[in-house]
């Protein structure tokens, strides 16, 4: 599909299989924010066959699994919206009680201004970039 931003934009992917990619949304005021990319351009979940669903989604709970660990947030966001976007993807978004808009989504409206933790959480994220890639890796 050639009009799609998934389709045509790379962005700094960490892990790139035969069906998926993990990239590193660059966001400065969310830093570890993943996004897990179904590679075929579809629209939803359930034009996968339930073994590629299955692949999928063990990829989708890997990566929050890791943002977990590195980035040691109050909470994570798993969302797969794609209103804007028609390519199945899902975002994986560390969150913490101080971040500009919790506790409304990332999307939603600003609470408080940009955190003083936010460096620390920036430098965790490339820690998060080298653990995904080593986690995930399938060579």
């Amino acid at each position: 599909m050639t009009d799609c931003e998934l389709c045509q934009q790379q962005g700094d992917v960490i892990v790139h299989t035969t069906d998926w990619r993990v990239v590193l949304v660059s966001d400065a005021h969310y830093p570890g924010f993943c996004r897990v990319i179904w590679n075929r351009h579809v629209r939803e979940m359930t034009d996968l066959t339930p073994a590629e669903r299955q692949v999928f989604m063990d990829a989708v709970w890997q990566v929050e699994a890791l943002v977990r660990d590195v980035m040691q947030p109050d909470k994570i966001n798993v969302a797969s919206l794609g209103n804007v976007v028609p390519h199945l993807h899902w975002h994986v978004i560390p969150r913490y009680r101080d971040d500009m808009h919790f506790p409304n989504p990332i999307w939603g409206r600003i609470e408080r201004s940009v955190p003083a933790g936010l460096q620390e959480r920036q430098a965790l994220a490339l820690q998060l970039k080298s653990a995904i890639q080593t986690r995930l890796k399938t060579g």
